[in-house]
């Protein structure tokens, strides 16, 4: 096995992934490294509670013999991740930095649990602004966190101890909240990635609430692509989250017609004919960036330095920048703790702080304490100010593909901070409390250092902003920014939506019905060929639906579609955009008597999909009366 020292510097999903494969790795050698590091002092105040080797040793038991069984269904087999102590973890005391509210669940958050089953092992509680209400991270009695790259400086907040925990390499990925910027601030104050995803997308069930209706899980990584792969095992709806959503494709569109053609926008797709060591490009990315009048640095050159120097690489990349009224934002800003959201802290907390006001920390009962002067009737007319302030904002997208702004305004040193707590704060949030209000995806990336001034040589971040379910798109523009290529993963490209394209770019759009629908044996031939699902719709009401019998013992079962004259009906299908480089390949892979023909959906929009030579259906059964293929088996399991 390598050195320690080698396995920390190199603390990413696939150079983890690529040490079990060679066998100079193995879960539980990683879990005796981490525990050796993790249980001596902790001088960056990063943890609340660390787990033990034991503990972490249980879940590396969980995973012996199965790396490379279950290559599939474990796609963080062995990838150590930070948990900030808001999230539950099974058996393991929540504390929210207040350890007067501790509790110890029985279960995990639902998002913790769907990386553990993954494979992922947690390694331990981290450290936060108490109950998530900061930007700075130091308002914990467990003490001010420290930035891993300069003790010196704020660390960011509230998901402080996470982003430290990366930056340090004793995790490959770390769960964070955001509700006004707290997965963002501390990964451009580290030099990280920080993805605060679509609302709802990943479960906050067994989170603890700062705002119910804004709150977010985050992301910290050191990649786009480990983001990528630990955002595809995350997201997902957990039952009874009265908050969850189902993550939509980037080009699906959301109430209406399905499959109507979209605005200009971004569309992800696979290049698979790309030289692994190619980069996708940004040009002719189009970015909102706000007017000069409208950006705010607060005085300091270092970050107003940084921000025009990537602005620059931004245009030599080839894409293209617009300025922008920022105006709607920087209102919808000003909403989040000048008005009366600030109340929906003191709900989530209210008996809590009505019995034991004295474990607060100063600085946290001071603004919780402040909700009291706001009524019902302030807060319908905030709704309504916001309902505004949301139409205005929204216009910047008939004109742009994604925002890009300054991650954070400034940074500060924490002894600024002890100075002056809640003023400074507030100014690290300048580009970041809007997003969350106006139910934006936004990704902090790291773009170098300050080259000059008083804070020359720290870390400089910006945000990538997009609507909601463009979180992929984000990730491909950091790709991009940050000059990745795939590492084994398919490279993704950004070109106009649509069906079809230009030269390698171009997609092709495929209708499936049968195996081949997602979570479906034979979705990996869709997946693995760079395919992302468009849309989830149904036929016209033109066809028929049948279960055919199996060629051989042990086939894949598989439904055959035949169009009828008469006596149809409409059924589920998934609309799937493939590359158009890995299309020929995939239709000489189906087999007979199943075709790729033309279909008719339920719009009138025509598209390729799967169907039946009428000459198989002798033997099947006719299970049009379903609806769809998942309804059938449904129904056979059932029995």
């Amino acid at each position: 096995m390598k050195q320690h020292g080698d396995l920390f510097e190199s603390m990413s999903i696939a150079a983890l992934q690529s040490r079990y494969r060679d066998g100079s790795l193995t879960p539980a050698q990683l879990v005796d490294a981490i525990a050796a590091r993790t249980s001596g002092d902790d001088p960056h105040h990063a943890w609340i509670r660390p787990l033990s080797r034991e503990e972490m040793m249980r879940y590396a038991d969980a995973l012996e013999g199965r790396q490379g069984v279950d290559t599939d269904a474990l796609p963080l087999y062995g990838i150590p991740f930070a948990i900030k102590d808001n999230i539950d973890l099974a058996g393991i005391p929540t504390t929210a930095a207040c350890p007067a509210y501790a509790y110890t669940p029985d279960r995990s958050a639902a998002v913790v649990q769907r990386l553990i089953a993954a494979g992922a092992i947690p390694i331990g509680k981290t450290n936060l602004d108490q109950f998530a209400t900061g930007l700075s991270g130091q308002r914990s009695p467990h003490g001010a966190c420290r930035n891993a790259l300069d003790p010196r400086y704020a660390s960011g907040g509230s998901s402080s101890g996470s982003a430290v925990s990366v930056a340090l390499g004793l995790a490959a990925f770390a769960l964070g909240t955001d509700t006004a910027g707290s997965g963002r601030v501390p990964a451009a104050f580290h030099g990280l990635l920080g993805l605060k995803p679509t609302k709802g997308v990943l479960s906050t069930l067994g989170v603890v609430p700062a705002c119910k209706s804004l709150d977010c899980v985050s992301i910290f990584a050191r990649s786009a692509n480990d983001a990528h792969r630990v955002f595809e095992v995350a997201h997902g709806v957990a039952e009874d989250d009265p908050y969850a959503r189902e993550f939509q494709p980037l080009d699906q569109p959301g109430p209406g017609p399905l499959l109507q053609s979209p605005p200009r926008s971004l569309t992800l797709t696979a290049r698979a004919s790309a030289p692994r060591d190619s980069p996708p490009s940004l040009r002719g990315v189009r970015f909102g960036v706000p007017r000069a009048d409208q950006l705010e640095f607060f005085g300091d050159s270092s970050y107003a330095q940084a921000f025009d120097a990537a602005l620059t690489r931004l245009r030599e990349a080839g894409a293209e920048l617009i300025e922008i009224d920022f105006e709607p934002f920087l209102a919808t800003a000003r909403l989040l703790y000048d008005g009366p959201w600030v109340a929906e802290r003191l709900a989530a907390l209210r008996e809590f702080v009505d019995t034991q006001p004295d474990a607060l920390h100063p600085v946290i009962r001071e603004i919780i304490g402040g909700a009291t002067r706001w009524s019902a009737a302030d807060a319908f007319a905030a709704f309504d100010r916001l309902a505004v302030l949301r139409m205005q904002a929204g216009r910047v997208w008939q004109q742009i593909d994604a925002m890009v702004t300054p991650t954070s305004a400034t940074t500060a040193t924490v002894d600024e901070l002890e100075a002056d707590p809640i003023r400074v704060n507030s100014r690290f949030g300048y580009y970041t409390n809007f997003v969350n209000l106006l139910d934006l995806s936004a990704l902090a990336v790291p773009a170098g250092v300050c080259a000059s001034g008083v804070h020359a040589g720290l870390p400089f971040g910006v945000t990538f902003v997009g609507r909601a379910h463009q979180d992929l798109m984000l990730l491909d523009l950091a790709g991009a920014w940050l000059g990745e290529t795939s590492n084994g993963q398919r490279l993704r490209a950004v070109q106009t939506a649509g069906t079809g394209g230009e030269g390698q770019h171009a997609t092709v759009r495929i209708a499936v019905v049968g195996a081949h629908l997602s979570g479906e044996p034979l979705n990996g031939q869709l997946t693995q060929r760079g395919a992302r699902l468009a849309a989830r719709t149904t036929t016209a009401p033109t066809y028929r639906l049948y279960a055919l019998p199996a060629a051989t013992e042990g086939a894949v079962a598989r439904p055959g579609l035949v169009r009828m004259a008469t006596g149809g009906a409409a059924i589920e299908i998934e609309v799937w955009d493939m590359p158009l480089a890995a299309f020929g390949d995939f239709v000489a892979r189906v087999p007979s008597p199943l075709g790729i023909g033309t279909l008719t959906l339920v719009d009138g929009m025509q598209v390729h999909g799967f169907l039946c030579e009428s000459v198989a259906l002798d033997g099947a059964t006719d299970i049009t009366a379903f609806g769809g293929w998942r309804a059938y088996l449904a129904s056979r399991h059932a029995r």
